[in-house]
């Protein structure tokens, strides 16, 4: 970053809270503290009111700001709460992006403003078990793919599939990457399989974006995809009876287990899924095995009478 540019920057980092110290500029830039010192005295010379001193931290004079862009408190509190998600969903790039777009944000608001979002900011947590894109290996593929997507460029990566575990080059174009089930996915044009394909971002072991373009009128938008894939889907039901008092531990699960229906009746609701794998809902369902029962199908049940069969023997 040459000098003009990170003067400006410094400037927004001003206006984004009622005090900055020097050590916060020298961390986010870079750059020793006398040359923090310089900077300052640079803004000044040029007209910019700014009072502090080092050793004490930078502000500047009150209802200075640029630019004349203005946020109403819940917008702020709504960007707030958006920077505690994506840190904790999304790959270090996109975050440090976020932060840095946050700093800007913050730079127009007023100094009461400034001080009730900084305090909110550290009553807000998002407890997330496991960021799927946190690990070094991945830390910027989220921010290379939306590149790709914005500029329509091809991207290569290497994919190690789920089932086989086969490890394999592919150059694809990209149609969106979304997130479910606690990982991000990308769906892309493959052309070693010259089909549509579904390929999570854990499973990537290196992304490079190429500098090939191609044309996103021969593709279907991400919706359009999905939704012909939803109705495509050779899809299996399932109907359980569960009691009332255990009701409430399936309030988020079932939705994302392809819950269609309920029935109530005296002593349990009856809920019937729709979903593409049955080995998969059966071993979910064998978690609440002893209070959940499983009504139908009669292959399910089998199924699952197989696998309590493979457990009881590994515990003999």
């Amino acid at each position: 970053m040459n000098r003009v540019d990170r003067l400006t920057a410094i400037l927004t980092q001003l206006q984004s809270k009622r005090v900055v110290k020097g050590k916060e500029i020298a961390e986010r830039f870079g750059i020793s503290l006398r040359t923090v010192y310089r900077d300052i005295r640079a803004l000044e010379e040029g007209g910019i009111p700014v009072i502090g001193e080092a050793g004490m931290g930078y502000s500047l004079v009150e209802g200075y700001r640029l630019p004349p862009v203005m946020f109403t408190q819940e917008e702020g509190m709504a960007l707030i709460l958006a920077e505690k998600l994506v840190s904790q969903l999304s790959d270090k790039g996109s975050s440090q992006h976020l932060n840095s777009a946050m700093i800007k944000i913050k730079s127009v608001l007023k100094n009461h403003q400034k001080d009730e979002l900084e305090s909110l900011g550290q009553q807000i947590g998002v407890l997330f078990h496991h960021n799927p894109l946190s690990d070094v290996q991945s830390k910027d593929y989220l921010n290379l793919l939306l590149q790709a997507l914005s500029g329509k460029f091809i991207v290569t990566i290497t994919y190690t599939t789920f089932e086989e575990e086969k490890t394999s080059t592919r150059t694809v174009e990209p149609l969106g990457v979304y997130f479910s089930f606690g990982q991000w996915y990308l769906i892309a044009w493959c052309r070693l399989r010259r089909d549509y394909r579904n390929f999570r971002l854990d499973r990537v072991s290196s992304l490079q974006l190429g500098t090939e373009t191609y044309s996103q009128k021969s593709h279907p938008s991400l919706l359009e995809y999905l939704e012909k894939v939803r109705s495509a889907e050779n899809l299996f039901e399932f109907t359980i009876a569960v009691p009332f008092e255990q009701e409430k531990y399936l309030r988020v699960q079932k939705y994302n287990m392809g819950l269609v229906m309920e029935t109530r009746h005296k002593d349990h609701v009856e809920m019937k899924f729709m979903t593409s794998s049955s080995e998969g809902f059966v071993r979910w369902l064998l978690q609440m095995a002893d209070s959940v029962k499983l009504i139908a199908p009669e292959s399910a049940k089998e199924m699952m009478r197989e696998i309590v069969n493979g457990i009881s023997r590994k515990l003999d």
